[in-house]
């Protein structure tokens, strides 16, 4: 009797386990379809007609190229992988490095630098610093951002580096880290030789990064006149004059290198950079860069759609001590598109089938794709957002119950 009692008992509890886990495998994950906060308040106004986006316009230049900062789409480009002197745009990596150095507190603001007499000598754009003179860090990086001091420039990599020689070795090993493949150089102003060069694509992803990882000094770029030894200096950029969005970053000039300015814009949260090389004149790279800035801000818009620690969707986790985790981006994601066109975006989270515990923190679990009517314009791993490790002998039995349910009634 007690025999019976007791299978009776457990073939009870199987079959409620059964019911249970049945209820329970119900969950296991499924692609799902979702969307971002923005994209389910999508505007009811939205034009039931296509937007009309033109062309790209064609520029008088050797090379250009037109990004937007934080979601790297290329809106234009002519020569973006070519070789071309970059004259006084070289002194970008030098400010990079420069911030890179206060940053790690390797140098400060107001550290007195000795003016050598290589760096007084230095032709070209100067800022007039004396010989055997003592100019703050501060004072000289601001002459190299707006005056496009070569001897400002020549004092820092002296400061940082100890010599030119050796600053232009940390120059290349940082275009390296950053992916600029395509450009090399050899000293810091950027003076004319047949080993110094970059791209359109290089300069863009260096003013990308110094707008992305040092906006405690991008601020400077934006100023328009300096004045150093009694001398007032305007800023070399003239769309700061003539661009309420326009708000760095460098230009520069030599007879081989034509005349070049890269740009950066803020427009309605949207950051452009544009990047134009080898053409004709001042006015002409003004004009130039003017036409590829109002093409960008005209005609595309940028969103963020989800944060890097956002919880894009919680998929099931079987035999996991919490049964539900959430996964997002490993990094913050922006998508540009053709303005008018936000209603037409649809985010896809795909998590497979079956998860199973333990899972690390930054662990890929699945995948997320935005889609433009119909057409897939971004891809991103989806993880982990923090651990979940094993759970309990009873969670692990539950689990074990429903997904074995499944196989045999599916």
């Amino acid at each position: 009797m007690f025999l019976k009692s007791t299978r009776f008992s457990v073939l009870f509890a199987v079959f409620l386990m059964l019911g249970v886990s049945s209820s329970l495998y119900a969950e296991v994950d499924r692609p799902v379809s979702i969307f971002s906060q923005q994209a389910v308040l999508a505007r009811p106004d939205a034009p039931p007609h296509p937007v009309l986006i033109p062309t790209a316009p064609k520029l008088n230049a050797k090379g250009y190229l037109l990004q937007d900062v934080y979601s790297g789409k290329i809106l234009a480009a002519e020569n973006a992988d070519k070789r071309m002197e970059p004259a006084s745009l070289t002194k970008l990596m030098t400010l990079y490095i420069a911030f890179d150095a206060l940053r790690q507190g390797r140098i400060h603001l107001e550290d007195p630098v000795h003016i050598s007499e290589k760096a007084w000598k230095m032709g070209g754009s100067k800022m007039f610093v004396k010989v055997n003179t003592k100019v703050p860090v501060e004072q000289l990086i601001k002459g190299v951002i707006i005056a496009s001091g070569n001897d400002g420039a020549v004092a820092l990599a002296e400061h940082i580096a100890g010599s030119e020689e050796a600053f232009v070795n940390l120059m290349n090993q940082q275009a390296q880290i950053l992916g600029m493949d395509h450009t090399h150089f050899t000293d810091s102003t950027g003076m004319p030789a047949a080993e110094h060069y970059t791209t359109p694509r290089d300069m863009a992803t260096l003013a990308g990064a110094i707008i992305k990882y040092f906006p405690e000094y991008y601020a400077w770029f934006s100023e328009k006149w300096f004045t150093y030894n009694g001398i007032k200096q305007p800023n070399r950029n003239r769309l700061l004059w003539r661009e309420a969005s326009c708000d760095g970053l460098k230009t520069g000039h030599t007879d081989g290198a034509g005349y070049c300015l890269v740009a950066a814009g803020l427009q309605n949260n949207m950051r452009l950079v544009a990047i134009v090389m080898g053409t004709q004149s001042d006015e002409a790279r003004t004009q130039e860069t003017h036409k590829l800035l109002t093409y960008g801000f005209s005609f595309f818009e940028t969103h963020k759609l989800y944060a890097n620690d956002e919880a894009i969707t919680k998929p099931r986790i079987w035999s996991a001590r919490v049964p539900y985790l959430p996964v997002g981006l490993g990094e913050d994601l922006f998508i540009t598109i053709p303005r008018g066109q936000f209603s037409l975006l649809k985010a896809h989270a795909d998590m497979g089938t079956l998860i199973k515990a333990p899972i690390e923190k930054s662990q890929v679990l699945g995948k997320l794709t935005v889609s433009l009517d119909g057409k897939e314009i971004a891809t991103r791993p989806l993880v982990a957002l923090q651990a979940n490790p094993k759970g309990g002998l009873w969670t692990r039995f539950r689990d074990m119950i429903a997904l074995t349910y499944h196989r045999i009634f599916n």
